[in-house]
């Protein structure tokens, strides 16, 4: 590898780890229009294993607005970030792979509008197709693999 390819790549690394974080940063903060600004005008999410919906990015933003309003605090943690960049019409880079893992503690809204403890936390694996745009990184497909959640009200069993 050339120095120009290795710093390229570099640059391409740091590019995808700020989308990631923008990612969760906007579900965090429920900036619905930064959320939906993330994905390819084709980009669809899956948050089915974690009892949501599949549809493309405008639809799961409605349905984040909505889910979301029962959390008023959220800090989503993402960790274990491993990316591989593939291959689109011979040039080398312009479409990307992400595993990340994710822990996801969030305060339960109280009575009163206000938050209450204890907290519903879950965890699992982020996987991200992302591709270079003119605008930048932006992600074409977005899956959640929930693994494990630990809920206030445990279910009956």
């Amino acid at each position: 590898m050339t120095q120009r390819v290795e710093l390229a790549t570099v640059m391409d690394r740091l590019a995808v780890d700020g989308l990631i974080t923008e990612y969760a940063v906007a579900v965090d903060d429920g900036d619905w229009t930064a959320y939906r600004d993330l994905f390819a005008p084709e980009g669809r999410a899956d948050y089915r294993s974690a009892g949501g919906i599949e549809g493309d990015a405008a639809q799961v933003a409605r349905w984040l607005a909505r889910s979301m309003e029962l959390f008023p605090m959220r800090q989503h943690l993402i960790v274990n970030r491993r990316v591989r960049f593939g291959y689109l019409e011979q040039d080398t880079g312009d479409t990307a792979q992400v595993q990340a893992d994710y822990i996801n503690p969030m305060r339960l809204a109280g009575q009163d509008g206000g938050s209450t403890a204890p907290d519903f936390v879950c965890g699992g694996r982020y996987a991200f197709t992302l591709i270079r745009t003119p605008d930048g990184w932006r992600i074409t497909e977005l899956t959640v693999q929930e693994k494990w959640r630990r809920s206030p009200h445990p279910s009956p069993t």
